[in-house]
């Protein structure tokens, strides 16, 4: 996985600089460049329309802004970082006293060197970030303001991408698009998700996977107000965030708490033996809490390694891309593949000889086991998939009862089904 944590972190790279917010030029330059590694559908919702409860909103654009003293030399640049912006200012043009333009200046005072990262998407307004050291070096006097930005009906922009599978049930994997040059939040889950969906392309998966990348809450919204058929097909669903940092995994159980994809992820965690963390579903976070509200209470986790403001780089300019590693990526990728191999193959056997124990041995089943190092964990697995194959124990109980593997139990499952003794 080495070589794969290096090709995320360079996309992480690639898409570092693009200014993007929920909606706008930048979300589809992101889009773009995704869709130079997996073929995307791109959606264009018009300023206006209704999506549940809200509306989309008017699209953002901005060419420059800068905070400039009377010598000409800026001294916030958007052009230095699209952090130095608030996230959706107005226009603005017009010169102003240091003590007028403070109520627009955000700062971090307990990390004076980090830019924070700021947003007013649904109030007009303008401002800037910039670091604490930087805005007390300023000046008293008169300083240029110019936001360049534009405001105007258009579009949110959001895109999907699908892996067909054995049947038309659906898994869905969200990650946002809306965040500027923030590498953990979320380009690293930008970069799991779009790697985790070409690996799965490489196979014929049971499920259908539907990649979701749309700017938060607003973008996930949208999309369940538009697709009330494929929400019914959502059996499963994992949101991805905070992907890359060196922290240990979280993974946020769904609504329901017990959920399949929540034991799935518990049991291939435990087994694992990676340091993690179980955290149970709160209505704040990412876009879990939409596809888990009460009138869809859909089956959807999410999984980061530190969680959302659990790590003081959060978003500042300090998460960036040296923030994240190449190798969290790779083991955050590796979870996601191994959570979903479990969950593609967790099925519901059905004994086919429930009277007494079957004659393993005529059926060369023991046979088959010579050799093997684990002969015996075979064997008893063979045994607890026949005793629990009664059409309502799946395999993932059968592991979790036993204390086998899963990969133990689906194996012996495989090898009793391929002998005629149970079917799905």
């Amino acid at each position: 996985m080495t070589a794969t944590g290096e090709e995320m972190h360079a996309l992480v790279e690639r898409l570092y600089p693009l200014c993007r917010s929920i909606t706008g030029d930048g979300v589809r330059a992101t889009l773009a460049i995704i869709g130079e590694h997996l073929p995307l559908q791109v959606h264009e919702v018009p300023t206006g329309t209704q999506v549940l409860d809200w509306t989309v909103p008017q699209e953002w654009n901005i060419r420059d802004a800068y905070v400039a003293d009377t010598a000409g030399n800026r001294v916030v640049d958007f052009a230095a970082s699209n952090l130095h912006v608030l996230g959706y200012s107005v226009p603005v043009s017009a010169t102003m006293s240091l003590s007028e333009l403070r109520p627009h200046l955000h700062t971090l005072a307990d990390h004076p060197a980090w830019v924070p990262y700021r947003t007013s998407y649904y109030t007009p307004e303008w401002g800037f970030c910039l670091a604490q050291k930087t805005l007390d070096a300023l000046p008293d006097g008169e300083y240029e303001v110019r936001v360049d930005s534009t405001l105007a009906d258009g579009h949110l922009t959001y895109a999907e991408h699908v892996v067909p599978g054995q049947v038309a049930d659906e898994v869905i994997v969200s990650c946002h698009v809306c965040h500027p040059s923030l590498a953990n939040d979320n380009l690293a889950g930008i970069a799991v998700a779009t790697f985790l969906a070409g690996s799965l392309a490489e196979q014929t998966p049971y499920y259908t996977y539907r990649f979701l990348f749309a700017p938060g809450t607003i973008g996930a919204i949208t999309w369940l107000a538009r697709n009330a058929e494929a929400v019914r097909r959502v059996k499963h669903g994992l949101v991805l965030a905070c992907a890359g940092d060196r922290g240990q995994l979280t993974y946020k159980q769904s609504r329901q708490g017990d959920a399949e994809i929540d034991r799935v992820m518990r049991h291939v965690l435990l087994a694992s033996e990676r340091p993690h963390r179980m955290t149970e579903f709160t209505p704040y976070g990412y876009d879990e809490r939409q596809f888990c509200s009460p009138g869809f209470n859909l089956g959807v986790g999410s999984l980061s390694r530190t969680p959302y403001a659990g790590y003081p780089e959060y978003h500042t300019s300090a998460d960036n891309p040296d923030f994240v590693c190449p190798a969290a990526m790779a083991d955050t990728l590796a979870v996601c593949q191994e959570v979903f191999a479990v969950l593609d193959r967790n099925r519901r056997y059905v004994n086919l000889r429930p009277h007494g124990e079957p004659q393993l041995g005529r059926r060369g089943l023991y046979d088959s086991l010579g050799g093997r190092s684990d002969a015996k964990q075979a064997e008893m697995a063979m045994l607890w998939v026949l005793s629990l194959s009664d059409g309502d124990h799946s395999l993932l109980d059968i592991a979790e009862r036993s204390g086998l593997s899963f990969d133990t139990i689906a194996a012996a499952a495989g090898a009793l089904h391929g002998s005629g003794l149970v079917q799905a």
